[in-house]
């Protein structure tokens, strides 16, 4: 295993989670690997922005015009009674990625350690399922 493309891979995480893992493959790492990198890089931005997220929450406050009252006509606050901060740490590495998702259970209010817990946890079955593809796309491709 590089280092360096394990290097690149986790920033890769950080930057694009989707597209890190086969792409850590493509730079020689082996799909699990490429996983565990892309998956650290995926933590490690959730992490920063906690540590960014009082700024960054009022900025998105200001910028969204989100109202923190639930208002139960709106689509927005009817999925998120429903399903709160659990589905957000789900869907957050197939839609908005980590980043975007800490900064908004920030700014509605949740607690940065309850965050940091579902939006990692959210990302072991999005870590899994692209290892994987991509371990069966590097099959197919061998078998040509």
């Amino acid at each position: 295993m590089s280092a360096r493309a394990a290097g690149i891979t986790v920033l890769w995480g950080a930057g694009h989670f989707l597209s890190a893992i086969p792409g850590g493959a493509a730079l020689g790492l082996g799909p699990v690997w490429s996983g565990v990198a892309a998956y650290v890089g995926y933590c490690a931005v959730a992490g920063l922005m906690l540590v960014l997220g009082a700024p960054a929450r009022l900025w998105i406050i200001r910028r969204f015009r989100i109202e923190l009252r639930p208002d139960p006509s709106k689509t927005f606050w009817r999925v998120w009674g429903r399903w709160g901060l659990p589905g957000l740490g789900l869907l957050a590495p197939w839609t908005c990625g980590p980043w975007i998702a800490v900064l908004l259970a920030l700014a509605l209010g949740e607690k940065g350690g309850r965050t940091l817990a579902w939006v990692s946890v959210g990302g072991l079955p999005a870590t899994a399922i692209l290892v994987g593809l991509t371990a069966a796309g590097a099959s197919a491709v061998r078998a040509l």
